[in-house]
């Protein structure tokens, strides 16, 4: 399950990638990706979720980025660095479906996969301030 709920979080980010660079409809993204996909319908419904929560709640997780990294304005930020954190401060703050140590663990791997060279240590340093106040 778990390489699968991974999958679907890579979906997920590819989708808010999607929407951020070429302004794509949210639900337009996630249905082409998970149509070429062909995941069960749990995992599907996952990605979809992660979207949603993530495009619904993106004025408050944008205020978080702020908030938890102020020397990096969230607009100049890599547009997939932002998408990482985006997902990651969705299943932390919102979400809590999924402890926040696995939040943060599969946004680091994201990181590692798709970011820059030093993606994978900026994303871990801001959600650990995130998932300090998450913890309280």
């Amino acid at each position: 399950m778990t390489g699968k709920r991974h999958k679907a979080r890579i979906l997920a980010l590819q989708a808010l990638y999607e929407v951020d660079s070429v302004a794509r409809p949210p639900g337009m993204a996630i249905e082409r990706l998970l149509a070429e996909a062909e995941l069960p319908e749990e995992i599907s419904g996952f990605s979809r979720e992660l979207v949603n929560g993530t495009i619904m709640n993106m004025k408050e997780i944008d205020r978080n980025i702020k908030k938890y990294a102020p020397a990096y304005p969230v607009e100049q930020l890599a547009i997939i660095d932002r998408n990482i954190l985006r997902l990651a401060i969705f299943e932390i703050l919102f979400d809590n479906k999924v402890p926040v140590k696995v939040a943060v663990n599969e946004a680091v791997e994201l990181a590692k996969a798709f970011g820059g060279g030093s993606s994978a240590k900026f994303i871990n340093g801001v959600l650990g301030s995130v998932s300090a106040i998450a913890d309280h």
